[in-house]
């Protein structure tokens, strides 16, 4: 699993598109049940909207543990899917898009509306701010103590961090480290002390 990317704060965006006034909401979410109460927000606060869609993906938008989306009563795919689309390509994990329909009196035809909740997310993406994460991995790692300012040397240029340290017979230390560069630490470490090193994924 190597880093993803996820939304970091709510955004709020509006469109017009042939009078029809498409208000866009992209709100960070953890799980579903978060996601729902959202949506249930918007409904109550938009009662006299036409429609509120909404689409949801959780995790890395790459692997996602979960997704969903609804095109509530606009015809079958032309709400709910492209506006996932956008989440997953824009890689906005862990967030939820609401758009809220005004229609205006001018029908905009199945492509139209692909088009319209396709920019409105689009749009709204652009102001996205997003945070990094990255999976990380704890070892534990048991070592002569004449190897300890290597490990720490190796740790700091792999984004390593020392999460403790004991001393017995020899040295303990906890480390946690992003997954994607925790097989070259081990290499780089094996490599160092001769093999000597006894490493444990915690």
């Amino acid at each position: 699993m190597s880093s993803y990317t996820v939304l970091s704060a709510p955004i709020e965006h509006s469109l017009t598109e042939k009078n029809s006034e498409f208000l866009t909401f992209l709100q960070p979410v953890t799980d579903r049940e978060q996601a729902m109460h959202w949506v249930q927000h918007y409904r109550e606060r938009y009662k006299d909207a036409a429609h509120v869609c909404w689409a949801y993906i959780i995790g890395n938008t790459r692997q996602p543990q979960t997704q969903a989306f609804s095109d509530d009563g606009e015809p079958n795919g032309t709400a709910g899917k492209p506006m996932l689309h956008v989440l997953t390509e824009r890689e906005l994990g862990n967030s939820l898009a609401v758009v809220v329909r005004y229609f205006g009196g001018v029908k905009l035809g199945a492509g139209g509306l692909v088009r319209a909740y396709s920019a409105a997310v689009s749009q709204a993406a652009q102001l996205a701010q997003l945070t990094t994460i990255s999976p990380k991995i704890l070892l534990e790692l048991k070592a002569d103590f004449a190897l300890e300012a290597r490990i720490r040397q190796l740790l700091a240029q792999h984004a390593g961090e020392l999460v403790a340290v004991t001393y017995q017979q020899a040295v303990m230390l906890s480390v946690l480290l992003p997954i994607e560069n925790s097989e070259r630490f081990i290499q780089q470490l094996q490599n160092s002390s001769g093999g000597s090193i006894e490493v444990a994924v915690v």
